[in-house]
């Protein structure tokens, strides 16, 4: 069974959800596991079946009060502040509980399970068009450097929404600048990349194209697009771009007013060069082949699984097994898929809390494996805490 520990309630996620959570604890039950192939998944061995333990390792929560914890990166390497294998967290929201005003960076080092703040992004970011709200594209290179996307806004919704940037942060937590002259407009999903020291690559899912203010059945726009991004890095020097390409276009993306913003989210990128997406608005995962070659959008790419277990999927990760794994936004599981034959293997609720309809949903944003492998981490934004399943 699953081991929890309830935590103090830090704030809320969004500004719908104003819940009570105190017996969170109590509400969270044994792990639950669903098959979209029962037959199936009775003779495929998982990666969730792995999993037994859900541990509480921190609040989130900086001294300046942020909240919304998005993204989770594993440091590759040890660098300035950071030591290899620390957890970094953004967080989207500010103290107010203002969506697309987060401006924070912690980190959470497994060894010595303290919580310090990295970084601390000014507000009026020269390069940054619309201030700044720390979104779930976020990654730490092996020569140190941070990058992290903001998708912000001024009153916490998309009536204000800004293009936002990329930003470049060193090792020490200190801004040295913004990635420009990028088809970035509301930096969204987490990144996949590719890293080789002296050059990286990126793929950076961006939402914002077009999208309006958050009005009861707002459209959904199709424009949403994964951008490429390749970037040479000198010793001591910020990464620099030296080519972008769009290699998906037309994914669905829709204003919202609990969750700010719908669109594709998770990107992970398998050993055959397939690029694998979640779109959220079409409820599927898909596949964009050849993506670090390609010269060319493939549109939305190939369908590799839809519906079933998925219910509106966010972030995504891969098992050592190959499998992806990918939260879901409307209840609180991770589900665990084949990305060859598209089966959605089994789906384990990682967060039960009863507080949300479904239990969990709205809960679940940044997944990143452990450095083992043998687990992985992920945030609860309701309760602002990061999370080791193992």
């Amino acid at each position: 069974m699953p081991t929890r520990f309830d935590v103090p309630d830090r704030g809320r996620s969004s500004p719908k959800r104003r819940r009570v959570v105190a017996a969170m604890a109590a509400t969270v039950t044994a792990a639950v596991w669903l098959s979209s192939a029962p037959a199936q998944a009775a003779d495929a061995k998982g990666f969730l079946e792995t999993i037994h333990r859900h541990v509480t390792l921190t609040s989130t929560v900086p001294d300046n009060g942020d909240q919304n914890p998005y993204a989770i990166v594993v440091a590759p390497v040890s660098a300035g502040l950071i030591h290899q294998d620390d957890v970094l967290v953004d967080n989207f929201n500010d103290s107010g509980n203002l969506q697309g005003l987060g401006s924070t960076i912690v980190d959470y080092n497994p060894t010595s399970r303290k919580l310090t703040p990295f970084a601390a992004v000014p507000r009026n970011l020269p390069g940054c068009p619309g201030g700044i709200g720390l979104s779930t594209a976020m990654t730490m290179l092996k020569s140190g450097w941070v990058i992290v996307g903001s998708t912000p806004s001024k009153d916490g919704t998309t009536a204000t929404l800004g293009a936002g940037c990329l930003i470049v942060i060193d090792a020490m937590g200190k801004i040295q600048g913004t990635l420009t002259g990028l088809s970035v407009n509301a930096p969204w999903g987490n990144m996949a990349v590719t890293d080789n020291g002296s050059t990286a690559t990126l793929f950076l899912s961006n939402a914002g194209f077009d999208v309006g203010p958050p009005l009861d059945n707002a459209p959904v726009v199709k424009e949403a697009t994964v951008l490429r991004i390749e970037l040479s890095i000198q010793a001591g020097q910020p990464p620099v771009v030296t080519r972008q390409t769009v290699v998906g276009s037309g994914f669905g993306a829709q204003p919202d007013k609990g969750v700010f913003l719908v669109g594709p989210t998770g990107l992970a990128l398998g050993p055959d060069d397939t690029l694998y997406v979640s779109d959220a608005i079409g409820n599927r995962i898909n596949a964009i082949a050849a993506a670090s070659t390609r010269t060319t959008s493939a549109g939305i790419g190939r369908i590799v699984t839809h519906d079933g277990l998925l219910h509106r999927p966010l972030a995504l990760a891969t098992a050592p097994n190959g499998h992806l794994l990918v939260t879901n936004a409307l209840n609180g599981q991770v589900v665990e898929i084949d990305p060859v034959t598209g089966t959605q293997l089994y789906a384990q609720w990682v967060d039960a809390n009863k507080a949300q309809t479904p239990p969990g949903s709205g809960d679940l944003f940044g997944i990143a494996m452990t450095p083992s492998g043998t687990g992985f981490y992920y945030v609860e934004d309701e309760v602002n805490t990061l999370v080791l399943a193992q």
